[in-house]
């Protein structure tokens, strides 16, 4: 391509697919409805795709709308870690850095920051999105001052915090002959069937291994790895296997009918943690920072 294609209206069409509207977009963005209107037919003609279905109730994502999404939500977060990165390197009065587990920063940082950003406008904040394993490698290497993860056991030498809880959900297109069984797949015959999975290490694949160790069953051998979320779901949507996700990871697409949970005959739920070096009782925004994660309003900085 001659020019980038533009990040605000990359912005306006995921925006779309997760509130099914223009108008619920340009509330969002804080556009008006005719720009984004306008910036999404530009990107339809620029890529030679149709992005989105119109119509008087509202916007849905196309096929190849639903896939471009999924590319865009990787964009705008390297363009989010390029922005946090640049403030990083500015003077301040404090920073602070934050790892998470990428279902974790795709699906709950962003609303933490902001709230954690309206009680410390002066404070500096930079995030880093990795596996669960790698979090917990970057706080014992003192690299970051808190980190979010998934998986079923708490990290050894660190503090912890559960912070949640998250669904994992067996996925698959609609046209997958599992989405026409009555009953629930029993976790055995998973192997039967090609799995794309995420990479080794993260707090998804942990999750799935302990669950098959617990049954007393071999790991899975998956048809494909991949290290992020949105190229396992782009995945499984193209007809490459099936995937087990959180729920969290995959609500949009169930939404838009473009994957189906496929019922399994084991509860795979997870707990999400927060985990931090030093002190037990954190102070300052580290302890605001938790708070806000556990689902308590920050203190307001006086400063």
């Amino acid at each position: 391509m001659a020019t980038w294609p533009d990040l605000a209206a990359i912005e306006a069409l995921v925006a779309v697919a997760d509130h099914g509207s223009l108008a619920a977009a340009a509330r969002e963005t804080g556009m008006a409805q005719p720009n984004v209107s306008r910036s999404i037919a530009r990107l339809e003609r620029r890529f030679g795709l149709s992005l989105i279905h119109r119509s008087t109730t509202g916007a849905t994502l196309t096929p190849p709308g639903l896939v471009v999404v999924e590319w865009s939500r990787e964009l705008l977060d390297a363009a989010r870690r390029l922005a946090d990165g640049v403030l990083a390197l500015g003077d301040g009065p404090a920073s602070l850095t934050v790892a998470a587990s990428q279902t974790v920063a795709e699906n709950l940082v962003p609303g933490w920051i902001g709230s954690l950003r309206r009680a410390h406008p002066d404070l500096r904040i930079r995030t880093e999105v990795c596996n669960s394993t790698e979090v917990i490698g970057a706080l014992q290497a003192g690299r970051c001052d808190i980190g979010f993860i998934e998986g079923p056991d708490a990290p050894r030498g660190l503090n912890y915090r559960v912070v949640g809880r998250d669904e994992l959900v067996l996925v698959a297109p609609p046209d997958h002959p599992l989405t026409r069984r009555t009953e629930p797949l029993p976790l055995a015959d998973l192997a039967d069937w090609p799995l794309v999975t995420r990479e080794a290490g993260s707090g998804t694949r942990v999750a799935l291994d302990h669950a098959l160790q617990q049954r007393g069953l071999p790991p899975i051998r998956p048809v494909q790895e991949a290290a992020s979320n949105a190229t396992v779901r782009v995945a499984v949507a193209s007809g490459a296997g099936l995937a087990v996700l959180s729920a969290l990871a995959v609500g949009s697409m169930i939404d838009a009918h473009a994957l189906v949970v496929v019922p399994i005959d084991v509860d795979l739920h997870r707990e999400l943690r927060a985990v931090w070096p030093g002190p037990a009782q954190p102070r300052g925004p580290v302890a605001d920072l938790l708070g806000i994660a556990a689902g308590r309003p920050a203190r307001r900085s006086t400063q």
